[in-house]
This record gives structure tokens, C-alpha cells and sequence, in this order.
């Protein structure tokens, strides 16, 4: 990981420190991964700065039970909190600290709050309808996407900062913002009722 992008990812830290995060539990700032615009992900964890919580999506990569395990010992040696996303049982193999689920898995997400209530669950939401799912099901924060205009939702308009603070402040759990996150775009989430902010390219060179 490149001295610019931990700078980046440092800024992204500064301001996400001005959020709440869910204390003693969660960090104000997730990086997330992807298997095309973060391949290396052990150096990406590697770049992250500290109090910070990192999700790993792997998509079926066949390197997903070598990566897990490098990431866990990283998270380990770091302080980070490493999430899997959409897979309980590669999280529990290498022994990380909670599950992220996609809106669409809620009902495999329910089933396996049921069995860990005391492990960390995260969510994404797109509406406020997935956010009251999200909170139904248990989970402890969701991420909302996409804030602004991003890769990840190519072609289609981001929430934008008062659509985005109308669901903030009526959502009944800690939201994270998600989508086209930088540290120019972060500034424009102050009092958005947002606890934290999440990432992908905000965190690259």
C-alpha cells in the first residue's frame, strides 16, 4: 500500500473520527473490500490506519481461505475488526469478529443473529425499507449506499447528503455511509446522522 494511499485512508480517518462509530464495539470508519478494485487485500489491510474495522467480500474467490486467514492475523496484529461478509462459516475459521450481510440475505442473516447474539452483524440498506429490515433482523449497523455517484452502482444517481440525512435520522440503528466516500465527500455528511463512514476507492490511490 502506497504512502498516498495511506494518507488518504489517514484523512478519511480524521473525519470519520468526528462520528460517533458505535463505541466500544465498532470503529467510526469500515473499509470494504472488492475483489476487482482491492485484489491485494492483505496489502490493503495493511494500509488502513488504526481504529478501524475492515469487511471482506470475496464473491467464491478460491483464494478466499488463504486471504481470510492472512487477514485475520493482520486484524489481529492491528487492533482492526475484521467482518466476512455473507459467509458465517469462513468467519467463524478464521475466527473473526462478526458477519456483514447483504440486504438481500436477510432472511439467512435472521437465521444467524438467532445463533450469535454476540457477535457483530452488519448489513447494508439502499431505502429505508431495507433499513427497518436491518433493524429487525438485529443487526448492530448497516451501511447505506450509495451516498454519492460510485462504481459500485454504476450509472445510477447517489443519495445525496439531505436524501441520505432523512434516512439517518430515522433509522432505529447506527448507519454508516457508503458509496463515492472521500475525504472531499465526507465533508459534505457533517450532522447527517450518519456514525461513521465506510469505503472502498476512497481508501486506493
Amino acid at each position: 500500500m502506497s504512502s498516498r494511499t495511506y494518507s488518504q485512508a489517514m484523512k478519511l480517518a480524521r473525519l470519520a473520527a468526528r462520528w460517533p462509530g458505535i463505541p466500544g464495539f465498532l470503529p467510526p470508519l469500515i473499509a470494504v473490500t472488492d475483489p476487482q478494485r482491492t485484489p491485494d487485500v492483505a496489502a490493503f489491510a495493511r494500509g488502513l490506519p488504526d481504529n478501524c474495522a475492515l469487511i471482506y467480500r470475496h464473491f467464491g474467490r478460491t483464494e478466499r481461505f488463504a486471504e481470510a486467514h492472512d487477514l485475520s492475523a493482520i486484524a489481529r496484529a492491528r487492533g482492526l475488526v475484521l467482518l466476512i461478509a455473507a459467509d458465517p462459516e469462513l468467519a467463524e475459521a478464521c475466527d473473526a469478529e462478526g458477519v456483514h450481510w447483504p440486504a438481500r440475505l436477510v432472511r439467512e442473516a435472521q437465521r444467524w443473529r438467532n445463533t450469535h447474539s454476540g457477535a457483530i452483524m452488519t448489513m447494508s440498506a439502499h431505502n429505508r425499507r431495507e433499513l427497518a429490515l436491518a433493524a429487525r433482523t438485529g443487526a448492530d449497523a448497516v451501511l447505506l449506499s450509495p451516498v454519492f455517484a460510485t462504481r459500485s452502482h454504476a450509472g445510477k444517481a447517489g443519495l445525496g447528503p439531505l436524501r441520505a440525512t432523512s434516512l439517518t435520522t430515522r433509522a432505529r440503528l447506527p448507519v454508516y455511509a457508503l458509496g463515492g466516500i472521500t475525504a472531499d465527500t465526507a465533508k459534505r455528511l457533517a450532522n447527517s446522522g450518519f456514525s461513521g463512514l465506510a469505503a472502498i476507492d476512497g481508501l486506493k490511490p
